[in-house]
C-alpha cells in the first residue's frame, strides 16, 4: 500500500515536470505578431505572427512598404515548424510583413535579428572591470552578459544562457561558490535585462580555486540557434580571461640572485715580428746640452790679496839651460860694446 502511494507520488511529480517542460517549450517557441526571432532558431510556431498568409515580405530601409513591392519574399511551408535559416534571412534582418494574395503588405509578421552575445568579469570587492585583467585571490567576482537576446522575453520566457568558467588545468565549472559557501549554477542563467549581471557568486579565495588564468565565455542555444549558427560573437561569446593570484603581476618582488657570467676575451699572445719596411730606421743622435752661466748684476769680482800665492807655472825639461846660455850671450855683447 505504501509502495503504491509512493509510486503514485512519483508519477504525479513526473507528469508535472513534463507539463512544465511542455509549457516552457511552447512559451519560447511560440511567436506572436510583432515578436523578434533570431537567426538559427528552429521549430518555431509562427501561426500567430503570419495569420493566414503563406508568404512574408521584406523591404529595404526607407522603402514605401504600403505602396511598393517587397525587395525579398519568403514562402512559408510549415508555420508550426518554422526555421529562421541564416542563409535565407542573414542578409535581410529587420521587419518582415505578411503578404496578401496580391503580394502587398498586410501588416507586420515578426522581426528577424542577428544574435549578439558577450561576457565580462567584474571584481566586486575592488569594484573594477577585471575582464582580461587580474583579481587578487580572495576577492569576490560577478559576471556581466550583454546581449540582444532579451527580446525573447516577449515570448513570456527569458532566454537561457550558459556561462562557462574554465580553470587553469582545463576543468570546467557548472556552478561557483561564493564567500558564504553557497553554490550557484551558471549553466542556466535566465537573462532578463541587457546588460545582465549575476550576483557576487565566485569567491576566488576558496581553496577549490587554484591560482592561475581562468577562461570565461557564454553560449546561447535557445531553439538550437547555437547548433545552427555557432558564430563567435553571435550565439557564442568571445572568450575572456581573468588572472587570479595573490600578487599584482605588474609588481615583481623577486630579486635575482644569479650572478651574470662575464666572458673575457683574451687577446692573442703572439707578438707580430714583422717590421714594416716602408718606415726608415732612425739612429739616435747624442744630444749636447750647453749650459751658460750668466753672472748677476750684483756679483762682485774677487780680487786676490797680496798674500795669496799664485800658482807657479810648470817648466819643461831643459828650459833652465837655455835661459842661462841666453843670459851669457847678452852679457858678452854688452861687454864688447863697452870696449
Amino acid at each position: 500500500m505504501i509502495m503504491t502511494f509512493k509510486a503514485n507520488i512519483w508519477a504525479i511529480l513526473l507528469l508535472f515536470l513534463l507539463m512544465v517542460g511542455t509549457v516552457s517549450a511552447a512559451g519560447i517557441t511560440t511567436i506572436s505578431q510583432g515578436n523578434t526571432v533570431f537567426l538559427g532558431e528552429q521549430g518555431l510556431d509562427i501561426t500567430g505572427a503570419v495569420g493566414s498568409s503563406t508568404q512574408i515580405g521584406w523591404w529595404a530601409s526607407g522603402a514605401a512598404v504600403t505602396t511598393s513591392s517587397p525587395d525579398q519574399t519568403y514562402s512559408i511551408s510549415s508555420p508550426t515548424n518554422f526555421f529562421v535559416l541564416p542563409s535565407s534571412f542573414g542578409s535581410y534582418t529587420g521587419a518582415w510583413y505578411r503578404l496578401d494574395s496580391a503580394g502587398k503588405a498586410a501588416g507586420p509578421a515578426f522581426t528577424v535579428a542577428d544574435p549578439q552575445l558577450s561576457v565580462k568579469v567584474e571584481d566586486t570587492t575592488a569594484v573594477i572591470d577585471a575582464t582580461n585583467k587580474w583579481v587578487p585571490r580572495g576577492d569576490q567576482v560577478r559576471f556581466g552578459i550583454e546581449t540582444n537576446l532579451v527580446a525573447i522575453n516577449q515570448r513570456s520566457q527569458s532566454p537561457t544562457v550558459t556561462l562557462y568558467v574554465q580553470a587553469p588545468d582545463g576543468a570546467q565549472y557548472s556552478s561557483l561558490v561564493n564567500s558564504a559557501g553557497t553554490p550557484t549554477r551558471i549553466d542556466n542563467l535566465a537573462v532578463t535585462t541587457n546588460p545582465y549581471y549575476t550576483n557576487s557568486i565566485w569567491d576566488t579565495g576558496n581553496s577549490m580555486y587554484a591560482p592561475g588564468t581562468y577562461s570565461v565565455w557564454a553560449e546561447c542555444n535557445v531553439n538550437g540557434m547555437k547548433d545552427n549558427y555557432g558564430v563567435t560573437g553571435k550565439t557564442i561569446s568571445s572568450t575572456v580571461t581573468v588572472l587570479v593570484q595573490d600578487q599584482n603581476p605588474l609588481i615583481s618582488s623577486r630579486i635575482s640572485t644569479t650572478i651574470p657570467t662575464v666572458t673575457i676575451t683574451t687577446p692573442p699572445t703572439t707578438i707580430p715580428t714583422t717590421i714594416p719596411t716602408t718606415l726608415p730606421l732612425t739612429t739616435a743622435q747624442p744630444t749636447t746640452i750647453l749650459t751658460t752661466v750668466i753672472p748677476t748684476a750684483q756679483q762682485t769680482p774677487v780680487i786676490p790679496s797680496a798674500t795669496t800665492q799664485q800658482p807657479q807655472p810648470t817648466q819643461s825639461p831643459g828650459f833652465d839651460f837655455i835661459a842661462v846660455f841666453g843670459a851669457a850671450i847678452v852679457c858678452f855683447a854688452i861687454y864688447s860694446r863697452k870696449k
